[in-house]
């Protein structure tokens, strides 16, 4: 029986509702349809949205496209503009908006936003799409590590080692919590007059406070033990399955490890610009610094449930995983590596 607590059963209630789950829906494929709901939430966006001071062509630009969001806009419409900010602002919501249509759901989006000839995209969108996924990907998930094992897809975490024990926490309450004390203004006013503040202390996830996430998801204040032996990497392990099989429709088996020994390590994926850099230099024999090493946050094997969608010198083997720290302790997950770096054959994607 799963002793884990359950979520709240009222419906298709999201897990995160600051990840818009609300503004679309789900194709026939299962992927995310592009709405004009969806596209609003943009225009609506402080960039974008105009201000007293703005000028009559900017609102009713933004007037046309609340009521029409898929409304085509010529370039001389947005030279109309008077503040060139908010025009060049139009400009790139208006790509984003029109990258997305071409290729008709979220899902499809993003994956051609590591093609070439993409368009530009600020992070923080590209952030919002992989959090508006994995909340319809995980939509039936009961386990609460698993999901904030997520939240490292589409947020920074802050690293810290003691004892030999790994915790990460969201990079951005860590810096709040340090900034204020948790105390919110008071705090800050605080700290600008030389008060000392409280260590940063979040809840560290355990089995007995885990169904406490359900109320407290949207806050991002669960630190996650990230040890070997404890649920976080194993979480994040099927995040990793559930994700790429939701985008390549290939079925993966990953499982966490201490150490890669396989003689015949034939591929490998860094889940983060460090990692990747410390595995090539592994796999090429290369001398490694220990301090270097000591980022990794954890190694993973993936195994593949349909060989013969690989290149053919990959069937048969696994390929292996890695997360690490920055030299200044965050974890930066590039969910992308996951879906742009496997080894398949082309044509069988």
């Amino acid at each position: 029986m799963d002793a884990r607590p359950a979520p709240p059963r009222n419906g298709q209630r999201a897990i995160w509702k600051s990840a818009g789950l609300h503004l679309t829906h789900r194709l026939e494929s299962g992927w995310l349809a592009v709405t004009p709901d969806f596209l609003r939430a943009y225009y609506t966006r402080p960039e974008i949205h105009p201000i007293e001071e703005s000028c009559e062509n900017e609102h009713r630009l933004f007037e046309k496209l609340m009521e029409a969001p898929t409304a085509p806009v010529p370039d001389a419409e947005l030279a109309a503009i008077a503040d060139k900010d908010a025009a060049d602002n139009y400009r790139l919501v208006l790509g984003y908006r029109d990258h997305l249509l071409k290729h008709g759901s979220i899902e499809a989006g993003y994956l051609a936003l590591f093609q070439p000839g993409a368009p530009q995209v600020p992070p923080v969108f590209i952030g919002q799409m992989v959090h508006l996924v994995l909340c319809s990907l995980l939509a039936d998930v009961r386990d609460p590590f698993v999901l904030r094992a997520a939240e490292l897809f589409f947020r920074d975490q802050k690293a810290t080692t003691s004892d030999g024990q790994l915790m990460l926490a969201d990079a951005e309450m860590v810096e709040m919590y340090s900034e204020s004390g948790g105390f919110g203004g008071l705090g800050a006013l605080l700290a600008e007059a030389g008060t000392p503040m409280r260590e940063v202390l979040l809840d560290v996830m355990t089995e007995d406070n885990a169904a406490a996430y359900w109320e407290r998801a949207d806050q991002f204040n669960f630190a996650l033990d990230f040890r070997f032996t404890q649920p976080g990497q194993d979480a994040l392990a099927r995040v990793v399955e559930r994700w790429v099989g939701h985008f390549m429709r290939l079925p993966v088996r990953v499982q966490a490890m201490q150490s890669i020994t396989d003689e015949r390590w034939t591929w490998h994926v860094g889940l983060d610009a460090e990692s990747t850099l410390i595995l090539n230099g592994l796999y090429e024999g290369e001398p490694v610094d220990e301090n270097r090493l000591n980022r990794i946050a954890a190694l993973y094997r993936m195994e593949f449930l349909e060989p013969d969608r690989l290149i053919e010198t990959m069937r048969g083997k696994p390929a292996y995983l890695g997360l690490a720290a920055t030299a200044d302790n965050r974890v930066r997950l590039k969910p992308q590596n996951l879906l742009t770096n496997l080894p398949l054959t082309p044509g069988l994607q």
